[in-house]
């Protein structure tokens, strides 16, 4: 059942169990981030097919609903089999297609087995519960049902991981879906994933893909009226306007959105490994994750002697195409986000910080117009700078100074995000007491925010997001509780 991921064409959609053109001929063109060449074209689906799409979920959806655990418990385990023999190439076309370093790819897809095997264990605990009734001869039972269809669209930075983080818990509860995955990375957030899932045991219309803008199908995306939850991940402005159209249709909105993550380090802190914990926090991905450090928020007692060193292990940081396996930080995923980095940088540096290193674009051999912004570091960072106030999504690392733990704590706490952060302290148990006073949904102590473990409950607060992914709360997400009461001897009214 190994997919032919290698040299397919990609061309088709798939839609109630087929893999099917887009009627309107449309394509969009994908290229690699590192090289700017074109990969392949997909469809540019139209209303009709999201339409389609739509329906085939919704006839789908009550066998499914009552399939056994172990049948749809077998779904993911077979989607997780494939994955694991096209393991490799499905690395490849991570690197290829969203710009991934081969650390990050590698990361993302072991990620996204972890995510299946944890999904694969929800069908066994759609437990429900009897209860006691104050009506004599009552027999009150609650049970835990599939919300219904889900409409999942995802981005373009961590594609495989974040859509599968959506895709396999709603189908192991028993859900349908319809799938939109960012045109940036159509295959790898979207086409790959019906590839794995095509020879597991699911009806026909339990999945289907869609691939096109989010400008031609997102608002129907968002307001199908068959749509019974919309799982979005993305930016917080789009997030918004997803949220109040699914709203329109009284649909649950799960948003997982931006962020603006401070790493706090205290005085007492080791330095060494504080910046060790700082480097990857935000320079992970060129800085395009949700969960990166937008602020180092530093003790001024040993604030330059921090910056000096983010600054020297930033530049020795591999940089470039990342079709060179040592590459860490690799391109930008497109000319817009680039240019809007670069921005960033040169407005804050005109407002007053200094450029310790960085804030160019790097040059690769062959390659016209280069997409990789070298790794960033900017002292003398105030929060209302624009690479501090802005969730900047590249590498960039503005270092803040802080004189005590209650000016760092407002500097973290002066956001609307609150999606993810980092304590680092000498002293660990100083270090979550820190953590407790800042309005994050997550918070790691002697570490850096970019966590993220398939059994613990991810998302965030404020403008961050609504509901959670993984674990407990993923399931209660994609599903309802229903009440029936059997009376068991006939009941006197007292009429």
């Amino acid at each position: 059942m190994t997919p032919t991921i290698a040299d397919d064409d990609w061309s088709r959609m798939f839609l109630d169990g087929k893999w099917v053109p887009s009627p309107s001929g449309e394509t969009l063109a994908v290229a690699d981030p590192s090289t700017r060449d074109r990969l392949f074209d997909v469809p540019a689906a139209t209303e009709d097919d999201v339409n389609a799409a739509f329906e085939a979920a919704a006839a789908a959806q009550d066998e499914w609903a009552d399939a056994s655990p172990s049948r749809r418990q077998g779904a993911i385990l077979d989607g997780m089999d494939a994955l694991e023999e096209s393991f490799d190439d499905v690395v490849d076309l991570l690197i290829s297609e969203g710009g991934s370093s081969t650390a990050k790819a590698t990361i993302e897809t072991q990620n996204t087995l972890a995510t299946m095997g944890e999904a694969a264990t929800f069908p066994a605990r759609m437990k429900g519960e009897h209860a006691g009734s104050n009506i004599p001869n009552k027999e009150n039972i609650v049970e835990r049902r599939p919300e219904g269809v889900i409409s999942v669209i995802t981005p373009w930075n961590f594609p495989l991981v974040l859509t599968m983080r959506a895709v396999a818990p709603a189908i192991a509860t028993g859900n349908s879906v319809v799938l939109k995955p960012s045109s940036e990375t159509p295959v790898t957030g979207g086409l790959l994933v019906a590839k794995l899932f095509e020879e597991a045991a699911l009806p026909d219309g339990v999945l289907n893909v869609v691939t096109g803008s989010g400008s031609d199908i997102g608002d129907n995306m968002a307001g199908h009226p068959v749509a019974d939850v919309v799982a979005f991940t993305g930016s917080t402005s789009v997030g918004r306007e997803v949220a109040a159209t699914a709203g329109r249709n009284l649909a649950i909105a799960a948003m997982e959105l931006g962020g603006n993550n401070a790493h706090i380090v205290t005085a007492d802190a080791d330095i060494d490994e504080a910046v060790e914990a700082g480097t990857f926090g935000s320079f992970i991905h060129s800085g395009q994750v949700c969960l990166s450090i937008n602020r180092h928020v530093v003790h001024e007692d040993i604030y330059d002697e921090y910056v000096g060193k983010l600054a020297t292990r930033a530049e020795e940081i591999a940089t470039g195409s990342v079709h060179d396996p040592a590459t860490i930080v690799g391109p930008i995923i497109n000319e817009s986000q680039r240019e809007q980095i670069l921005r960033f940088i040169d407005d804050t540096v005109d407002a007053g910080a200094t450029l310790e290193t960085g804030g160019e674009v790097v040059s690769l051999n062959g390659v016209e117009d280069s997409l990789v912004v070298a790794p960033t570091v900017l002292s003398g960072v105030t929060s209302d700078m624009p690479t501090a106030c802005n969730e900047h999504f590249g590498p960039i690392a503005p270092v803040i100074p802080a004189g005590d733990v209650d000016e760092a704590v407002e500097i973290a706490n002066d956001t609307e995000y609150g999606l993810s952060g980092s304590v680092y302290a000498g002293d660990v148990g100083r270090g979550r007491e820190i953590a407790q006073r800042i309005d994050t949904g997550m918070i790691h102590v002697n570490d850096q925010p970019v966590n993220e473990e398939p059994h613990m409950p991810f998302g965030g607060v404020g403008a961050s997001g609504i509901g959670r992914y993984n674990g407990d709360e993923v399931l209660q997400e994609f599903t309802q509780t229903k009440w029936t009461s059997v009376q068991h001897e006939p009941r006197d009214y007292g009429l």
